[in-house]
C-alpha cells in the first residue's frame, strides 16, 4: 500500500507554535485540507462524546433501557462506530454485546433466548455488535440455519421487538451500508496490517463472492422487519469518520436528555448519510 506522508508524535513534540506546525506540514508535503478535515473530525467527535456522557447520565437517572444494534456487511465499520460511542462512557452502565457462535445448549434453545439475557437493565445502554439479526442475513447466506428456521425468525422478530417496545425498551437498529469496492479495499488493508489480521475470517472472504446473495437477504430483512415501532436506519459508511459522527448524532437526536440545549455542536444527522429505510432508498450496498 502507498505510504502517505503523515505527522509523527515526535513531530508534534518539537513544534512550539502554530506557525511551526504549518511549516512542518508544508515541509512534509501534507495537504493542508486533509489536516483541516482531521482536526474538524477530532473536535466534532469530542463535542458529540460530551453529549453521549450527558445522555448516559440521563438514562441512568431515569432508569431508561436502551439497546443500539449495529448490523451490516463485514468491514462496514460496526466495531469502529461502537468504540467511538463507548470511549468515554461509564462502564458501570454501558455494555458491549458481541456473542460468539451459539453453543450446543444454545442451539437447542429458543433462538432469541441467548439475546434476551443481554438486553439492557434499567439505567443501562447496551451496544450490540451484530445481534439476533444474524439469522436474517449471515446465517441463511452461509447455510448456518435451515430455511424453516429462517422463515420462523422473520415471523417472530416483529412480535419480539413489539414486546420490547411495549415494555419500554428503546431499540435503535443501524444498518451500515458499504459498497463492494470499499469492502474489498478494507479487506486488503486488514491483510496488510498485522494488527488487524484477527479481523479477517473465512466468512469475510466469502463476503465478496456472495455479495448478491447478501443483498437479497438484506432486502428481505428490511421488508419483513422494518416497523414503525422499531425501524431500520441506514448509514452510508464508505467515509468511516463521517459515518461515526452521524451515527452518534442520530442516537442523540432521539432523546430529550438534560443539558441537550447546551450542546456546542449540531445534533441533527445529515440526511445524505443517515436515512430511515424505505423501499426505494438509495443504498451503498
Amino acid at each position: 500500500m502507498e505510504n502517505k506522508p503523515k505527522l509523527s508524535v515526535e513531530d508534534f513534540e518539537r513544534v512550539n507554535s502554530n506557525e511551526e506546525l504549518l511549516a512542518l506540514i508544508s515541509e512534509k508535503n501534507i495537504p493542508f485540507r486533509s489536516v483541516e478535515k482531521e482536526l474538524f473530525y477530532t473536535e466534532e467527535l469530542r463535542l458529540l462524546q460530551i453529549e453521549l456522557v450527558k445522555l448516559q447520565q440521563w438514562i441512568a437517572k431515569n432508569n431508561k433501557r436502551v439497546a443500539v444494534i449495529f448490523e451490516g456487511r463485514d468491514a462496514a465499520g460496526k466495531g469502529g462506530n461502537i468504540r467511538r460511542f463507548m470511549e468515554h462512557l461509564n462502564p458501570r452502565s454501558s455494555r458491549l454485546v458481541a456473542l460468539n457462535k451459539p453453543t450446543e445448549v444454545e442451539r437447542g434453545q429458543w433462538y432469541f433466548q441467548r439475546y434476551i439475557k443481554e438486553l439492557p437493565n434499567p439505567g443501562e445502554i447496551v451496544f450490540f455488535d451484530r445481534s439476533w439479526y444474524n439469522r436474517a442475513v449471515v446465517e441463511p447466506v452461509m447455510g448456518f440455519c435451515t430455511d424453516a428456521q429462517y422463515r420462523k425468525f422473520l415471523v417472530q422478530v416483529p412480535e419480539f421487538e413489539h414486546m420490547l417496545y411495549e415494555d419500554g425498551v428503546v431499540v435503535i437498529k443501524f444498518w451500515l451500508s458499504i459498497t463492494k469496492s470499499e469492502q474489498l479495499k478494507r479487506f486488503d488493508a486488514r491483510m496488510d496490517n498485522p494488527l488487524k489480521h484477527w479481523k479477517f475470517s473465512p466468512v469475510d472472504k466469502k463476503g465478496q463472492e456472495l455479495w448478491d446473495k447478501y443483498t437479497f437477504y438484506k432486502e428481505e430483512m428490511f421488508t419483513n422487519t422494518h416497523t414503525t415501532y422499531c425501524p431500520w436506519t441506514i448509514i452510508r459508511t464508505n467515509k468511516k469518520k463521517v459515518a461515526r459522527l452521524e451515527a452518534i448524532r442520530h442516537v442523540l437526536s432521539k432523546f430529550d436528555y438534560e443539558g441537550k440545549e447546551e450542546a456546542l455542536t449540531n445534533l441533527n444527522p445529515d440526511p445524505n448519510v443517515v436515512m430511515r429505510y424505505y423501499r426505494s432508498v438509495i443504498q451503498n450496498d
